[in-house]
């Protein structure tokens, strides 16, 4: 579909989904409404509808590079506006099975902040651009079908008490897991989407902090991974303002105590002493705060046999996934890319079964799958342990031991961390060699795998 000036697309939801989304519409659409029952102006704050939002956030190193061609220049923005920046293998600290992965130089950068504070720079940039219209504190309440058609054609929204209807020729639904879209579809007449849940019960507390300078030993975060021998673990990182940021958590009802001294002693029991020993002598600057994440959930819209026009979902209303990975907003980066490729390869409106089928294929297909893999490597977690399962944890489990003493191995799986790459990249022979002969070197099989 070639640009059309006239053309209105209306995305639902200002995260980063929503945010991401609407600045691929701008290539396609002359006019784009985002909206959203938030406020979406005013400084860098935590919004209602984004309940997770005070906790560690992170834009994994895909989700930075596709950031940065959606907007140059925002890495650089985030920089000079407080936010501290560096390369994933040199200066971030990752700790698996409580040895810490070797260094090097990756060339791949990340910017360390909250996610309050990047879609607020996100909104700006977005905002800035021609035909761009940011609608907060509106809520919607239905779509506008033409019955005839069975078609979207807009949205009926409430704004100070009036309610109207807002026209457009492409409505993209990215409000998230309490997606409506579900509900709209059966009163579509059309079948409820098949949806599959997969039990963690995560939970996890954060707490902000003003850190000693010599904290973080020249790092920006220090990433403490949960295993199958301690599942707990936490996210801690300089953010913007100078402060910390860190984030424990736990999984099957194991979550950190919300009073400050056992939340503590919970980050104490992690099976490295990096993350605690950062919070000696630091300023506790907000109370701890506790988010829940019960299941994975993914929605099988590419499995529908019709959908209306007019209407597409992506981000967390199709899938979300165990927060512990932090993968959720460079999903939604990555599922930017398929709305862009795929308006680039109609020859008119938007196909909403042939979206969701290239959406499966591109990104969720596998995120999911390795989701669900790493999921079952904690034990008590409920599903089935089959051998390709157990074989993937064997493989997983030795390039994460062999990548504690040599900076190859740990920049690959730092690459599949970042969803850079794809999990048949520790599968390639050379990258099994390598992983072979350092175990060797360090006497055999590492205890913890």
């Amino acid at each position: 579909m070639e640009f059309e000036r006239e053309r209105h697309a209306i995305v639902l939801g200002a995260g980063v989904a929503g945010l991401l989304a609407a600045r691929v519409l701008t290539d396609f659409y002359g006019r784009v409404t985002v909206v959203d029952r938030d406020p979406l102006d005013g400084p860098p704050t935590e919004r209602r509808g984004v309940p997770q939002g005070g906790h560690s956030h992170d834009a994994l190193a895909r989700g930075h590079q596709i950031m940065e061609e959606l907007f140059p220049g925002l890495g650089a923005e985030l920089v000079a506006a407080g936010a501290p920046t560096g390369d994933i293998a040199r200066d971030a600290r990752w700790i698996v099975g409580g040895r810490t992965l070797s260094r090097s130089e990756s060339g791949l950068t990340t910017v360390t902040c909250t996610r309050p504070f990047r879609e607020y720079h996100l909104r700006r940039r977005l905002a800035a651009l021609p035909g761009v219209e940011l609608r907060g504190g509106t809520s919607v309440i239905r779509p506008a079908v033409d019955p005839e058609r069975r078609a979207v054609t807009g949205v009926v929204v409430l704004r100070d008490g009036v309610e109207r209807t807002l026209d457009a020729d492409l409505v993209v639904d990215a409000t998230g897991r309490g997606s409506r879209t579900p509900v709209w579809l059966e009163e579509l007449g059309l079948p409820r989407v098949a949806e599959e849940r997969h039990k963690i019960d995560i939970g996890y507390v954060t707490c902000f902090y003003r850190t000693q300078p010599e904290a973080f030993d020249g790092d920006i975060s220090i990433n403490t991974v949960a295993s199958p021998e301690v599942p707990r673990g936490a996210s801690c990182a300089r953010v913007e303002g100078g402060r910390t940021v860190m984030t424990a958590y736990g999984v099957l009802g194991d979550h950190p105590p919300v009073d400050h001294e056992g939340f503590l002693d919970f980050v104490k029991s992690l099976q490295a002493p990096d993350a605690h020993e950062v919070l000696q002598d630091a300023e506790q600057l907000t109370a701890p705060a506790r988010y829940r994440f019960p299941t994975n959930l993914r929605r099988r819209y590419e499995r529908l046999p019709d959908f209306p026009a007019g209407l597409l979902v992506l981000g967390d209303a199709v899938a979300s996934v165990n927060p512990r990975y932090g993968q959720g907003m460079t999903i939604a980066a990555l599922e930017a890319l398929v709305l862009r490729g795929h308006l680039a390869g109609t020859a008119g409106a938007p196909d909403g079964p042939r979206f969701f089928r290239e959406l499966a294929d591109q990104v969720i297909d596998d995120v999911w799958e390795m989701t669900l893999i790493s999921d079952l490597s904690i034990p008590g977690v409920e599903g089935e342990r089959t051998p390709e399962v157990l074989a993937a944890h064997e493989v997983v489990g030795r390039a994460q031991a062999a990548a504690a003493h040599d900076s190859t191995v740990a920049l690959a799986c730092l690459r599949l961390f970042g969803l850079i790459d794809p999990f048949t990249a520790l599968l390639q022979p050379p990258v099994l060699e390598r992983v072979g002969k350092v175990l060797a070197a360090a006497g055999g099989r590492p205890p913890g795998i």
